[in-house]
């Protein structure tokens, strides 16, 4: 073990790099468009159906078709990174949204009530009541989405994106236990301690809402 982390050390840590990159970045794109985009459908309501239903589709797609389905895309298939990342955000998407909208449409309508009684405004009633009371389910739905973005990260390798999928794919082509190990533990390792992370958040904005 010791003579193979020597071999293979540095190639680890680069593709942990990467695969940590393509994961964050999505999911930052991802919450960037599926929290505002929550929000909206709770004031719209007749847009929810159809809008998480489209994210439903996205999330059923295999994702090693998705890849292939974007590559023919002009300026998307050119950049392969950029390509991944696009994916992974379709696939994040729907934990983040649906939560998003579950959360703030769980809030107990007497608060709302309330809120608006004492002269609250839709963005203070938003920010001090709506958000406050949801974050622990929201927490859940980024929670599920980054678990989710780790592992599909690793299919990216097989679009030249780089990641820890890379060492898989090259342990699988060579039959080499060793190479499919040293992708899949560390990738399964960052899938733990992002879920145990985001775990203590959702724990402690539990106890508060309650």
């Amino acid at each position: 073990m010791i003579g193979f982390l020597r071999q293979n050390g540095y190639d680890i840590g680069r593709l942990t790099f990467e695969h940590l990159w393509l994961t964050l970045s999505a999911m930052l794109l991802a919450a960037a468009i599926g929290l505002p985009l929550g929000i909206l459908l709770t004031r719209r309501q007749a847009l929810a159906k159809p809008v998480i239903g489209v994210a439903n589709v996205l999330q059923t797609i295999p994702s090693l078709a998705l890849f292939g389905l974007l590559l023919p895309v002009p300026w998307l298939g050119e950049n392969a990174a950029r390509l991944a990342i696009l994916a992974l955000t379709g696939y994040a998407l729907l934990p983040i949204l649906r939560n998003t909208y579950a959360g703030i449409g769980s809030v107990d309508p007497a608060l709302v009530d309330v809120a608006n009684a004492i002269g609250m405004t839709s963005w203070q009633r938003l920010v001090k009541v709506e958000l406050p009371m949801a974050a622990s389910v929201i927490l859940a739905g980024l929670r599920t989405a980054t678990v989710t973005c780790v592992g599909v990260a690793t299919i990216a390798a097989a679009i030249g994106a780089g990641g820890l999928g890379e060492l898989i794919f090259r342990g699988v082509a060579s039959v080499d236990n060793g190479l499919v190990l040293a992708g899949a533990i560390p990738a399964a390792l960052l899938a733990l301690i992002a879920d145990a992370g985001l775990g203590l958040l959702e724990k402690r904005f539990a106890v508060r809402r309650v």
